[in-house]
This record gives structure tokens, sequence and C-alpha cells, in this order.
């Protein structure tokens, strides 16, 4: 294959790339924006396997570790369930740094061995895909960790982890300026700084609670978008490079809308530790209350007698994998000639997109998905609003409570309603580890159990009307 039809094959990989950016705006084309991209990775692959730089006796070992890791990502991805796609994502991301990073590494022990002095871009962009890559390896791993529960979801810190931190940060710059002045002599400096990068992305991700784990996988998936681009300097590769840079801006993109969402800055994120355990005390939101707690029937009873119902769907529902009954009992509801709507929060779930993926899963039209910015309003004219395992997002402390960690984020406005009924397995906090006061709240009523079987028994009590 010449020069020439490996730089179209690389154009038409960016073309597919970026069209799948915008095919993945919507939950409607989002298929179609994951085939296109699968399509234009499968044409970079193809021919950098031909390119020139690869020996032919390479060729039958490279295809067949891509066909091992084509059937391995294939059944883990038939495998895994919606509500751990955030652990695949950050497992993913990890092995794409810690790919990025042995890259980096080979390349440097091969210029040494060659006795290439490298020119100053070429050194510069190996050592940052060195660092960038090694931390978004580390970082990701615990992340996963965190996220599957293999290590507390709680910020783990030690006293002086910052200035901690901050010293490992130093040593990482000052190894990183000694081997871009020194270069192919300093193979053990490089170690050295592969090394001291993944104590780094641990260091720094163990501070983190478990509430902001999609918003550090986001951030990290960035990062390692970063270095795949430089890799793709270091080995004069266009697709890489350009893939690399997609990744990047779109994670950061995602990262700062997540942080948008929740009216926090990434800075506080990073380093504010939200999603400590907060243990009730005195003056906890629910101490000295009792909620009301309804059966399935008399939830069924009160949507019946209502004009407009919404769904507002939460981590509870993407456990129970509920979205088909909800789409069953909501067709019910309306062919009583009631109004129902979906409330969708910007961070429901575990990932941005979770419900409305879930949703789309059940064939619930997208007409009827309103986004917290439309559906506000309408809340203190709504009959009745079904909360299905959602709990931070619909907090009212988040409106006035500034000693709480999700003081300021836009809460989807539940508690105007006129009755809220509220499905959970308990009365457990949420993933920032707070109560709840709008549970115990004089116009919400609470439907205890596993999500699933409470919303498929209000389907089969709709019947009856």
């Amino acid at each position: 294959m010449n020069q020439a039809t490996i730089d179209f094959a690389y154009l038409a990989t960016a073309v597919c790339f970026i069209l799948s950016l915008k095919l993945m705006n919507s939950p409607l084309t989002a298929r179609k924006g994951n085939w296109t991209a699968m399509i234009g990775m499968a044409i970079a692959i193809v021919a950098t396997m031909f390119s020139p730089g690869i020996r032919a006796e390479n060729l039958g070992l490279i295809a067949a570790v891509v066909a091992i890791g084509s059937i391995g990502g294939y059944f883990s991805a038939k495998k895994i369930e919606m509500t751990a796609v955030p652990q695949m994502v950050a497992v993913l991301n990890g092995l794409g740094g810690g790919a990025v990073a042995l890259v980096a590494l080979f390349e440097f022990l091969h210029g040494s061995q060659q006795g290439v002095q490298p020119d100053m871009v070429q050194s510069v962009t190996t050592v940052l895909s060195a660092i960038i890559g090694s931390m978004s390896f580390s970082g990701s791993m615990i992340a996963f960790a965190k996220l599957q529960e293999l290590l507390p979801g709680r910020p783990l810190t030690f006293k002086g982890q910052q200035v901690f931190n901050f010293l490992l940060l130093v040593v990482v710059l000052a190894l990183a300026l000694a081997i871009v002045a020194f270069g192919q002599a300093t193979v053990p400096i490089f170690v050295g700084l592969l090394i001291a990068s993944l104590v780094l992305g641990v260091s720094g991700v163990t501070p983190i609670g478990g509430a902001d784990m999609p918003v550090v996988i986001s951030l990290l998936n960035s990062f390692t978008g970063c270095a795949a681009g430089l890799a793709g300097f270091v080995l004069m590769n266009t697709a890489l490079l350009i893939g690399g840079g997609l990744v990047g801006a779109s994670g950061l993109i995602l990262t700062l809308l997540m942080c948008t969402a929740m009216n926090r800055t990434l800075g506080n994120v990073i380093f504010g530790g939200v999603g400590n355990v907060v243990t009730s005390s005195g003056n906890s939101a629910l101490a000295g209350k009792q909620p009301k707690s309804y059966s399935c029937e008399d939830a069924a009873i009160l949507m019946t007698n209502s004009n407009s119902v919404v769904i507002v769907p939460g981590y509870g529902m993407a456990v129970a994998q509920a979205q088909h009954q909800v789409k069953e009992m909501a067709g019910k509801l309306m062919a009583m000639g009631i109004d129902v709507k979906y409330a969708v929060h910007p961070v429901a779930g575990r990932m941005p997109g979770h419900m409305n993926v879930l949703l789309a899963e059940a064939d619930v039209p997208y007409e009827q998905l309103y986004e917290l910015e439309q559906i506000n309003p309408l809340f203190a004219e709504t009959d009745v609003v079904l909360v299905i395992g959602a709990n931070d997002v619909v907090n009212p402390a988040a409106r006035y409570d500034k000693g709480s960690p999700i003081f300021g984020m836009p809460i989807l406005d539940v508690d105007k309603a006129k009755t809220v009924i509220v499905m959970k397995r308990s009365m457990g906090a949420g993933f920032a580890g707070v109560d709840n006061e709008l549970f115990v709240m004089d116009n919400c009523v609470m439907v205890f159990g596993n999500a699933k079987s409470s919303v498929a028994k209000i389907s089969t009590a709709l019947d009856q009307y």
C-alpha cells in the first residue's frame, strides 16, 4: 500500500470520527455514531498494518493480536450491564493510557539503542506521552476499583497528601526536563519518570469520592486522548494524532459540562473530596420525622386520579433494569388520557446520558424526555411525580444548605409538585452521602422495594381502572 493510499485512508478515518461525534449528540442517532466510529477505526488499523513501516513477517502476529482484542472486547461489551459501563469505560481508558506510555517507552529505548538523538519536538512529545499515559492508566484503575467497590468509595486521604502530590509533581517535571535536556543517555531516568507518573495518578485519584468518579473518568479519558495524540507525533501517525485530539477535546468538554451540571468547578471536584459518607446527626433532615409508606396499589390509585405524571428515572431504575416495566406502565397511563413526561437530570445515573440510553433501549419516545431546564417550570402544575431510584438530583437541600456537599447543584424541583412518589429500597443516602429531606415532606410518599418489581405491580394494578 503506497503512502498516498494510506494518507487517504487516514483522511477517511478522521471524517468518520468527526461524523460519529456529531451523530452521538442525540440518542436517536447514537447507534449510527458508534458504528461510524468503528468503521473509521477499522480503516485506520488496516491502513497502519500495510504501511511501509510494518514488516511483512509481523503481519500475522499483528492480525492475531487484533483478533484477540476484538473478540475480548465484543464478549465483554455483550456481557456488561448498563450500570457497570462506567467501570468498563475506566478500564478501557486506562488500557489506552497504558498502551500510550508503553509506546513512548519503546520508542525511547529504540532511539537509545540506535544512538539517535531525537529532535526537541520528538523528545517533548515522547515525554508528555509517557507522563499523561501513565497517570491516566493508574488513575483509571483506581476509578474502576472505586466504582466496582473493590476500594471504598469515600475519599482516601492521609496527612500531608496534597504536599506529597505537589512534591511528586515537581519530581515528575524535573525528570522530564532532565530527559529532554540529555536525550538518549537517560534510560533509568525515563523509567523513573514512568514510575513517578504512575504513583501520581494513584495519589491524585484516591482522595476523590465515588460520587465524583464519572467526572474523573471523563477527565482521564481526555488525558488519554491527549496522550494518544502526542503518540501520533512520536509515531508520525496521522490517524492517531487526529483521533487522540478529538478524544482529548470531547473528553474535556464533557468534563466541564458535568461540572456545570453540578454547579461546581473542576478544581473543586479534584480537590474538594466530595463523596465522603456524611453520618447522620441530630440536625439531620430526617431526624424525628417519619416517611409515609404507601403500597404499589396506593401509588397506582394516586396516578389514576391525576391528569399529569412526570417520571424521574435514577440509578435505582438502572440497577433494577426497570426501564421496560416503566415504559409499559407509562403506556397504560397514557391510554387513560393522562399526560406522561420523563424528567432527565444531566448527571442522573453514573454517566451523562445513562438514563437516555436506558429509556431509548425501552423505546420510550424521545419527545417525552425533558431536560432539567425544560421540566422544572412544569413541576408546580404537575399532579404526580414518580421518582424511581433518584436521590441527590432531587434533594431540596441543594438549594439552601451551604454545609451540604451538593449545595448549589441544579436539581429537579420535584418537591413543588402536588404529590411525589419515591421508589427506593430503603431510606439510604445517595452517592453524595447526605440525607434527602424530600422523603419526609408532607407531599411525598415512599414505595419501598425493588424498582422493577414495584413498577410491575403498579402496572398490574392499573389494569383495574
